[in-house]
């Protein structure tokens, strides 16, 4: 008999990291993929006329392991959320932010992943929700959104609602 795996507190389900799931796959292929490929071109490569020396076969294989390590950093691709803030870790660029720098979440228009609304005006990808999952990507958005809505900047105070305060 086994038993069943345990299910998360729903606070560690909500702070769970964003990953791309098909481009991750696909990075991960691409990495084993031109290993592999550059390895065995390198190794196979004719050395009739002192064409091909070893030299090159490493230059080569070292071309391979150059794709392999692209492949290796879009496949690390995360935004992993906290109680303080959210780092996102995309291609070149990881940064962290807390909640109260983020004023808004997009997820439409033609751009392939979410984007961020910063507070300085400024707005950041978060290459880790892409389109590409289909509907698991729009599940991810609306989760961050909400971690957006629940940690984010607190209501000033004095403003509506807040005590002391009287409605007009």
């Amino acid at each position: 008999m086994t038993a069943d795996p345990p299910v998360p507190p729903p606070a560690t389900a909500a702070l769970a990291p964003f990953r791309p799931r098909r481009g991750r796959a696909v990075a991960l292929g691409v990495v084993w993929s031109s290993l592999l490929v550059f390895g065995v071109i390198a190794v196979l490569m004719p050395s009739e006329g002192g064409r091909w020396g070893i030299g090159d076969r490493l230059m080569f294989f070292g071309l391979g392991v150059v794709v392999a390590l692209t492949a290796w950093r879009y496949a690390s691709i995360v935004a992993v959320p906290s109680r303080s803030g959210l780092v996102v870790r995309n291609l070149v660029v990881t940064r962290t932010l807390t909640w109260p720098e983020i004023v808004g979440i997009q997820f439409g228009g033609g751009e392939p992943w979410v984007t961020l609304d910063l507070e300085e005006g400024d707005t950041m990808a978060v290459m880790a929700i892409q389109k590409a999952d289909g509907p698991v990507s729009g599940r991810e958005a609306s989760r961050l959104a909400a971690l957006v809505q629940a940690f984010g900047e607190s209501p000033e105070p004095g403003g509506p609602g807040e005590p002391g305060r009287s409605a007009p």
